[in-house]
């Protein structure tokens, strides 16, 4: 995801309302993602669907790097001479 410019990706909901097409257009194009505010306050984020896409992607592996660390912090895991031994297991018995 691109970095924001704070000038052209901050608009009031009622400016995003009147000029849809045209912010749409924007965040296809510049790939970065558009904030919405309201009475002055930041209320929503629109993003491209290949940026919000690869964002969901980030997060999983993100979340399988994180049960793999609590897996290890618990012991529950195979070394490599475990795994190499296992593989050559299987390996003999066919």
């Amino acid at each position: 995801m691109r970095t924001i410019n704070l000038e052209n990706d901050i608009q009031p909901l009622s400016e995003f309302r009147a000029n849809t097409a045209k912010y749409v257009k924007q965040i296809k194009k510049t790939k970065r993602p558009l904030i919405l505010t309201q009475h002055g306050k930041s209320a929503a984020v629109l993003l491209d669907v290949s940026a919000y896409q690869a964002l969901l992607e980030q997060i999983e592996l993100l979340q399988e790097i994180r049960i793999g660390e609590k897996q290890i912090e618990g012991g529950d895991y195979f070394t490599h001479k475990d795994v190499k031994k296992r593989i050559q297991e299987k390996i003999s018995k066919k």
